[in-house]
């Protein structure tokens, strides 16, 4: 399926997007997405990216905030193969999974050959310069306008978050990768993302620490399978047990009713 795009408020959008569960999908690939990308940092125009997965959707149906986040970015790239397999379940398929951290080391081969600058938001102190230094020498000629780790809540501390956007600002990349865990980085990107100097930011969740090495990725066939939310549990357990078995336990009774609306006769 061809994409289209049109401006619309002085921002790229994506004709052919896809609602499911009421959250907005770009039913792009990643070479469109990469096109989408290019044309707003051709453009100058400030915007963001969220990746939603699982988490992200059952977080979405509760929270009006992180919903008027979602309407804003100008791309919504499906994080996951489960809601790539919902998806077409329920009659709307999603074209490619892209998730926040396979999008750290696509879009960092993209920049290097483009001559894009990108920076790293979030993560514990050390990472981002250690995910520089992988990524730089993994796509050589790749220009890492810096990095930051904010201290934990420091988007509710006014002073921590204006030091926080000042360094940004400063660095004024192209593309700013955003680690803060969900819904911090949406929100916090919805609220900044016009006064912080970047021209694109990402939503990228744990992907500043698997580009660091500081966290291992899933094997490709978990990754493809829908089992590397297991992977991860298996691995940090005391952190994730309560999201992965408890909180996106949620899904099933929001997947249910999009299921329903799907088989409710048309009038």
């Amino acid at each position: 399926m061809q994409a289209y795009y049109w401006l619309r408020r002085g921002a790229l959008v994506v004709e052919h997007q896809v609602v499911i569960f009421d959250v907005p999908f770009s039913n792009v690939g990643f070479d469109e997405a990469c096109d989408i990308i290019r044309k707003r940092i051709g453009s100058r125009e400030p915007g963001f990216i969220v990746t939603p997965n699982v988490h992200h959707v059952c977080i979405h149906a509760r929270c009006p905030a992180l919903r008027e986040a979602y309407h804003e970015a100008f791309l919504s790239l499906v994080d996951g193969t489960p809601l790539v397999w919902a998806a077409h379940l329920t009659g709307k398929p999603l074209r490619e999974k892209l998730s926040g951290s396979d999008m750290v080391m696509g879009l960092s081969e993209v920049a290097a050959r483009e001559g894009w600058s990108i920076f790293f938001l979030g993560a514990e102190a050390g990472v981002g310069a250690e995910a520089a230094r992988r990524l730089t020498l993994q796509y050589p000629g790749l220009r890492v306008a810096g990095w930051h780790s904010p201290p934990m809540g420091f988007h509710a501390d006014a002073e921590e978050n204006r030091r926080t956007l000042d360094i940004v600002r400063e660095a004024s990349p192209d593309i700013c990768f955003v680690a803060l865990g969900a819904p911090v980085q949406e929100l916090w990107m919805h609220r900044n993302y016009r006064e912080s100097g970047a021209v694109v930011m990402a939503g990228i969740g744990a992907g500043i620490d698997f580009a660091a090495g500081r966290k291992k990725r899933a094997p490709a066939w978990m990754q493809h399978s829908g089992t590397e939310w297991l992977w991860r549990l298996l691995h940090e357990p005391r952190r994730l047990w309560r999201r992965y078995l408890v909180e996106d336990a949620r899904f099933a009774p929001i997947m249910l009713n999009e299921l329903f609306k799907r088989l409710k006769p048309k009038r």
